[in-house]
């Protein structure tokens, strides 16, 4: 997947927004640097002053070696996918540590579980979207997490099968679209061209993502609810 540094400078921008981070503190870098979750916590680190926390896989087990290590390195930035999270007992993580979670959809017991007390978020992106297209506003533990709304440079459409706009409330495909969209799929046209398409809501020659996912506007934010082909 092609990213643009326009959309790395949207994610940069989107964190400053929503988290506060800088020199003392600490993010772990828990996912690989193979995959692209990994690019939240360098961007989030390395672009506010904050220590970028490295560690062996071992350490990085959810459980008894993640809480250790935790508190061990001063951690005060975690970005876990849900499952990793329900491992965790959050009285063991201090309430200073603020916690996103992203990757997978999250249950209502684990938000309410984790969001009292402690700044709590709710992410979704795919790779196209240069990691995350929307970001919640922090949890209250109420209700079925969004995964909230647009971050910098991206632009949301919920879409019907003849791609018109659907009610609030209503399920429809999401659609991505803006600068903070990729490229496409180096040296692949043809798939390119299958999930990137034109859009009928911008200028002539913008572009919107295909996400196959199903979703629908709640109070003005977004609501995952399963994938458009499961």
């Amino acid at each position: 997947v092609v990213v643009t540094h326009g959309g790395l400078a949207a994610l940069a921008a989107t964190q400053r927004d929503r988290l506060v981070a800088g020199p003392g503190d600490a993010v772990l870098q828990f996912a690989s640097p193979s995959f692209d979750a990994s690019v939240w916590d360098m961007c989030l680190a390395l672009l506010t002053g904050a220590r970028l926390v490295l560690a062996h896989p071992d350490q990085l087990l959810p459980g008894p070696a993640l809480t250790d290590l935790v508190h061990r390195r001063g951690i005060t930035h975690l970005h876990l996918p849900p499952s990793s999270l329900a491992e965790l007992d959050p009285q063991q993580i201090p309430p200073s540590v603020a916690v996103v979670v992203g990757g997978e959809a999250c249950p209502a017991g684990l938000a309410a579980k984790w969001s009292a007390g402690r700044t709590f978020l709710n992410v979704y992106g795919p790779t196209e979207a240069t990691v995350v297209a929307t970001v919640s506003d922090p949890l209250t533990g109420t209700g079925t997490p969004p995964i909230g709304r647009a971050v910098r440079d991206m632009r949301l459409y919920v879409l019907d099968a003849a791609l018109r706009p659907v009610p609030p409330g209503v399920p429809g495909e999401l659609y991505l679209a803006g600068p903070g969209l990729a490229r496409g799929y180096l040296r692949r046209p043809g798939i390119t061209a299958e999930r990137f398409v034109a859009s009928p809501y911008g200028e002539p020659g913008d572009r919107m993502y295909r996400t196959g996912d199903l979703v629908r506007w709640r109070d003005g934010n977004l609501e995952f609810l399963g994938r458009a082909d499961g």
